[in-house]
């Protein structure tokens, strides 16, 4: 091996890589070009003598090298910053807001990656509607705030994924013939409940509500407990749910854009909250 010392932001580059499974979403997160980490890797394996990803058209994957070198480089990129955060005065504070219809299991793993980015980092998390948290935003209340689209004059913003929407329900959901299709769904109003009202309406089929929840983890369980259908993500949908508008013959649902609202001018600050975007957006994959 003749490289003498790691650069420390090709390796950050390549926990990136590894995290999100791609080369365009490291590129975000760092605020840079997918060829400017490409060439960062290339000279980290160079240096290393060591092929650490695996790379296809449409596949971004750890070598067996890369799987042995991932923990002492995210121990590496976790030192470096907790060495550069020694002088800090006051921790820096983050408050997002997050729209309950996109947040699922995999936020653990999301605040794990902000973490390992910023260890400094104060996390301050809002989970509501995209209304309420896209009002609270715009009132100077959240720093960011990551919703679903559901203003389509508004022009701030930038879009993360687009979000593809199901009938999620139990598998064994049971709905007899010629009767009213029973929803469970958020009280009004509600952006998503609009939307698959509209589409049950425009294919004539009658509906009732069957369940009325607060939220993404009680819509979750009375889809689970074979109450109702409901309109979700199919991302955050219980895993125990399957998609059942082709059998039941429900209209398509539309997708709907996630977008990241964002007010902060602090680089470092900025830098974590494009990690939670991409990170995002690489859940959708």
């Amino acid at each position: 091996m003749t490289m003498k010392a790691l650069d420390v932001e090709a390796v950050q580059a390549f926990v990136l890589v590894a995290d999100l499974s791609s080369f365009t979403r490291a590129a975000q997160a760092l605020e840079t070009t997918q060829s400017a980490v490409s060439l960062k890797i290339r000279r980290l394996e160079d240096g290393l003598g060591r092929r650490l990803l695996e790379r296809t058209p449409r596949l971004v994957r750890l070598s067996a090298e890369g799987a042995a070198f991932l923990g002492a480089a995210r121990n590496l990129v976790a030192a470096h910053q907790s060495a550069i955060s020694s002088f800090a005065v006051e921790h820096r504070r983050l408050v997002v807001g997050i729209s309950h219809h996109i947040v699922g299991s995999e936020l653990a793993s999301l605040l794990k990656r902000m973490n390992s980015t910023d260890p400094g980092l104060v996390i301050q998390l809002h989970v509501d509607t995209s209304r309420s948290v896209l009002s609270a935003f715009d009132d100077g209340r959240l720093d960011a705030a990551i919703v679903l689209r559901h203003d389509a004059k508004r022009r701030d913003g930038d879009v993360l994924f687009e979000e593809p929407f199901g009938w999620m329900a139990a598998p064994d959901f049971h709905h007899r013939p010629g009767e009213p299709l029973r929803l469970a769904t958020q009280a009004e109003p509600c952006s998503v409940r609009a939307m698959a009202v509209e589409a049950l309406d425009a294919a004539g089929i009658a509906w009732t509500e069957a369940f009325v929840g607060g939220g993404l983890s009680t819509i979750g369980a009375a889809i689970s407990a074979g109450l109702a259908v409901a309109a979700l993500a199919r991302r955050v949908a219980p895993a125990d749910t399957v998609d059942l508008g082709p059998r039941l013959g429900l209209p398509p649902l539309p997708s709907r854009d996630v977008m990241l609202h964002s007010k902060l001018s602090d680089a470092r600050t900025r830098q974590a909250l494009r990690t939670l975007g991409a990170a995002f957006a690489a859940n959708t994959a």
